[in-house]
């Protein structure tokens, strides 16, 4: 059966990458093909990912190949299972969703070419997280960079897209030296680039190799994570490319990466690290988590808020997976169990309320054309679906109770909180200033989705492309409902999923803990079984949902049958315009004054006074800007000392041809040399 399986995907989207070149001048036949094949294809993943979970033992396959060290061969175990899983039910959602979506782009860019691109992205992510060799990993992981560059670039024409896309292929080509580099490591003592070879070494790594295995992973995984400062293509590439695809490449592109640093930290180096590893990851990802949320709370690109969220939320996935390596490096395995759980349980939350929230901020700017929040208002009497589902993915996203989101963060909560079963005193510190550094962060995020929800739907419309908006399509609709309808499952269902990742973390950690972390009948989480704390987010569910008749029975008992009426409000006997309303600018200034030794912001203002009087102003025209620090202070200086280096290089290329041969003739006498 997985074999069928996997061979529906491997058949959808195939013929989904060849389908769509077909029909051309056929924008409709294109679309349709597209998006029904890797329809076809993510389906079949959804089988994959919980016929392999539910697998009693891996499922292994492999083909030669005529390249010396490349094997093309695939493992599907429950860690691959949980990620092709994520992807495809993701990959679902947004290609019902994009049937609708690619209608923006009939006449304006080749819809077959944006399909095939489509479709070699699904199956390319499909295929890392199934790699079993590290060359056949690398290829899979290059194709997934290639075709993701290209698909951010697909509307080219415009200067800043084409910036945003070299930026991210700068970018990932970065953090794809690094990945070569950790498997290098192992391949040196392995003497093979088979998965299987590593983590079955004859002798295991010296701790300096291990340590720059560690290292290495971390900074190559972790630019194309987006952990903080290897962040900033992020805020780039995510607005610049199609929502439907900053749908994927927020929601599970990203997760990749995740799935490499679990699968190098837990699995090739068997969870055995000395406890600064995890100290490391768990402060990376605070930090990560919390600029992320206060750097999104600036942005008025809807799209741009969305993509620094993207950051804090891997920031909060690697605190849960740092304090589960903190605990294993101490021995005490139920608990680092309970953190790897906590961090894998929100990476599959982030997958739905992320593809639900750029689908939705897709939405927006497929009605509006715009993706200013500013130039939004009034939009929840134009969308009421879009509105809905947006605030499915807000609510999810802000950890609000009974969302998925609450479940994984309230664990992960968890996990840092029972700290103090440490030995050692510094950790017994750390990790509660970590929770605290959670705890902010969940706030920041609170109001960041009440800016981006209040400003975009609430109020009156502040443009004419507000004004003039529309409801989209079904097939857009029906995407945001399918991810709408998983948050909130994957919410009120810890039931059915913390068994199913616990299948996952039982072979890297050694113990089983749904039983630990479950009770009552599954309604009820209680980490560790310690009474320490416990929530039943189905129970709480049903009483949030039961409010909503009360409080109407309470009311029709009071107050009668309901009537409407309708009145302006009231603002001191002057007619409301959307000029008075609140700006996305008013409301994150408080904010931007008391972190404004880290946001460092300018401000210009500038006033033309009237003629006849020099008291009132004619016209006044404010601006205020964010300090980019990372990229100010860290990347513009590298790339100013590589062009200066360049600058000096330039000298021995003079055009010569016979210079070039001389250089070719040195190069090769000194490898002769060398290997004599």
């Amino acid at each position: 059966m997985i074999q069928l399986a996997l061979l529906i995907v491997l058949a959808g989207y195939c013929l989904g990458i060849l389908l769509s070149l077909l029909f051309h001048h056929r924008p409709r036949i294109q679309n349709v093909v597209a998006h029904g094949s890797a329809l076809l294809g993510a389906a079949g993943g959804v089988a994959v990912g919980a016929m392999g979970l539910a697998a009693e033992s891996p499922f292994v396959f492999s083909l030669p190949s005529t390249l010396p060290l490349l094997r093309y061969a695939v493992r599907l175990d429950p860690l691959s299972a949980f990620f092709v899983l994520a992807i495809s039910l993701v990959g679902v959602a947004v290609s019902v969703f994009a049937l609708g979506y690619v209608r923006e782009f009939y006449g304006r860019h080749s819809i077959g070419a944006l399909g095939a691109l489509y479709n070699a992205f699904l199956l390319s992510m499909t295929l890392v997280v199934l790699a079993d060799d590290g060359f056949f990993f690398l290829v899979a992981w290059e194709i997934m960079s290639l075709v993701s560059y290209f698909l951010v670039v697909t509307e080219h024409e415009k200067a800043e897209v084409r910036y945003a896309g070299f930026f991210y292929l700068i970018m990932t080509h970065v953090g794809t030296a690094f990945i070569i580099v950790t498997y290098l490591v192992f391949y040196q003592q392995a003497g093979s680039f088979s998965f299987d070879a590593f983590r079955n070494l004859s002798e295991p790594l010296p701790q300096a190799l291990q340590s720059v295995a560690f290292v290495t992973a971390l900074i190559g995984f972790g630019t194309k994570a987006g952990i903080v400062p290897l962040h900033v293509w992020l805020p780039y590439a995510h607005p610049a490319a199609p929502s439907h695809v900053s749908a994927l490449m927020s929601g599970v592109m990203i997760k990749t990466a995740i799935y490499g640093m679990v699968r190098v930290y837990f699995d090739f180096l068997g969870g055995e690290f000395p406890w600064w590893w995890g100290f490391v990851v768990l402060t990376v990802g605070a930090v990560s988590a919390l600029l992320g949320v206060m750097y999104a709370l600036m942005e008025h690109d809807l799209k741009s808020l969305l993509a620094y969220h993207s950051v804090e939320n891997i920031g909060i996935i690697l605190m849960g997976i740092g304090a589960g390596m903190i605990f294993q490096s101490y021995g005490l395995t139920h608990l680092a169990a309970l953190g790897l759980l906590a961090g894998l349980y929100h990476t599959i939350n982030h997958a739905m309320f992320k593809g639900l929230l750029f689908l939705g901020a897709g939405s927006l700017l497929y009605a509006t054309h715009t993706r200013n929040m500013e130039e939004y208002g009034g939009l929840i009497r134009k969308m009421p679906w879009t509105a809905f589902f947006f605030l499915v993915g807000a609510v999810s996203i802000s950890a609000l109770p009974p969302s998925n989101g609450f479940v994984s963060e309230w664990l992960t909560f968890q996990s840092l909180f029972l700290s103090f079963q440490l030995p050692d005193l510094l950790m017994k510190i750390m990790l509660p200033i970590g929770a605290a550094m959670l705890a902010l962060t969940g706030v920041l995020a609170l109001a960041c989705f009440a800016k981006a929800f209040g400003i975009s739907f609430l109020a009156m419309p502040r443009s004419a492309h507000a004004r003039h908006a529309r409801e989209v399509p079904a097939t857009m609709r029906a995407g945001m409902a399918g991810l709408a309808a998983a948050c909130v499952l994957l919410g009120v269902a810890p039931m059915v999923v913390v068994p199913a990742i616990d299948r996952v973390t039982a072979p890297l950690i050694g113990v089983s803990i749904a039983d630990k972390v479950l009770a009552e009948g599954g309604f009820a989480v209680m980490p560790m079984g310690t009474g320490f704390a416990s929530i039943s987010p189905a129970v709480l569910g049903i009483l949030l949902a039961g409010l909503v008749p009360l409080a109407w029975l309470v009311a029709v008992a009071l107050g009668g049958k309901f009537r409407k009426r309708y009145y302006k409000t009231w603002g001191c006997g002057i007619n409301l315009t959307p000029r008075m309303e609140y700006t996305a600018t008013g409301f994150a200034q408080p904010i931007k004054q008391v972190f404004s030794t880290i946001y460092r912001p300018t401000v210009k203002l500038e006033t033309e006074l009237l003629e006849e009087s020099h008291y009132f102003a004619k016209h006044m025209r404010f601006e205020t800007h964010i300090e980019p620090v990372f990229q100010e202070y860290l990347y513009d200086p590298v790339v100013r000392s590589l062009n200066a280096v360049a600058d000096r290089l330039r000298v021995i290329q003079t055009g010569s041809l016979q210079l070039y041969l001389s250089y070719i003739f040195v190069t090769l006498l000194l490898l002769l040399l060398w290997v004599r």
